[in-house]
């Protein structure tokens, strides 16, 4: 009897392994839903629907939307992890929902490195920092200067604790070894820092540039590692602070036993809208670059940041829950 089960065991497998590669063949045969860590109207969301609308025309099925907002991306990272591993429900996130929030939150519902896979990058955008125009200092070494002869007198503002402009400071004061008052906010402290309620704030580039080319707030550095074309004499950050340098970006991810197939198509997909010139003309109005690498190079990317971020948490005992 066990002669006869083995065979037919064997048979079953082999028509379901045969089942899975002619649905890998096919993909895509339906739409595609990409769920976004963040509501509409916000850049993850108008950067998501630049991708998805190339995606469409490229793959040749819609590709739907879906905001799922909450917890810093943590409630669409756990969705899309714990998703049908088909290539039909994607994740559109923030790197930092897979670098920093693994260290600040004490326990996730999903493991980041397990349960989702890189697919792509699509856009990057580095952070400046600025302070209202009458603020004494000029630039990133004369706020050093200060704050090293007044410990704890200037302040700076953040998106929160644990948020990129909480710790990219956090590094800063450091690598400089100086005392600042942290305040954070839960939405933008940019009408604070205007009227002189703190002294300054690291912004991501997109919004940050309109209120700099208005006069409304100076531009003292900027955390990527060559200067913004549109900011040609703002020095960097690592000019000032050798190595410090931090770029924000966004990624696609899938549930990890997603076949490798219907990954690396959908990549190619992807990696073609960061070089069509369209795409790029509507990436770089929005003051950020087009980004399109290789799945290892975005593992690589992720590693990184997650290693230094997991740093200034530690050192820093930074928790939100």
């Amino acid at each position: 009897m066990h002669y006869l089960i083995r065979p037919f065991s064997a048979l079953l497998l082999i028509l379901a392994v045969a089942a899975a590669q002619a649905q890998t063949a096919d993909w895509p045969t339906k739409p595609i839903k990409v769920m976004v860590g963040f509501a509409a109207g916000t850049p993850p969301d108008v950067f998501a629907r630049i991708y998805g609308e190339f995606a469409a025309k490229k793959l040749g099925v819609p590709v739907v939307i879906d905001n799922k907002p909450g917890s810093a991306g943590n409630l669409a990272s756990d969705a899309v992890a714990k998703s049908q591993a088909d290539g039909y429900t994607v994740l559109y996130n923030v790197s930092t929902a897979l670098t920093i929030n693994p260290h600040i939150y004490s326990k996730l519902p999903f493991d980041p490195s397990k349960d989702l896979v890189p697919v792509a990058t699509t856009m990057r955008q580095g952070l400046v920092l600025i302070s209202n125009p009458p603020f004494p200092a000029k630039s990133l070494p004369e706020v050093v200067d200060q704050a090293r002869k007044n410990p704890g007198a200037l302040s700076h503002a953040s998106y929160g604790a644990g948020s990129p402009s909480h710790l990219i400071m956090e590094w800063l004061k450091d690598e400089t070894k100086t005392t600042m008052l942290h305040v954070p906010y839960r939405s933008t402290p940019m009408s604070e820092l205007i009227g002189g309620q703190v002294d300054m704030l690291l912004e991501p580039i997109a919004s940050a540039y309109p209120m700099i080319a208005s006069g409304r707030v100076k531009a003292l550095a900027y955390s990527g590692s060559q200067r913004h074309p549109a900011m040609p004499n703002v020095p960097t950050f690592a000019e000032s602070v050798s190595g410090l340098a931090m770029m924000s970006w966004h990624g696609i991810w899938a549930p990890a036993a997603t076949p490798p197939a219907v990954v690396d198509r959908l990549h190619a997909a992807l990696l073609a809208a960061s070089r069509d010139p369209e795409v790029q003309r509507r990436i770089k109005e929005l003051n950020s670059e087009p980004l399109g690498v290789t799945r290892a190079e975005m593992s690589e990317m992720v590693r990184r940041d997650s290693d230094i971020y997991g740093r200034i948490v530690k050192a820093k005992n930074i928790r939100v829950d």
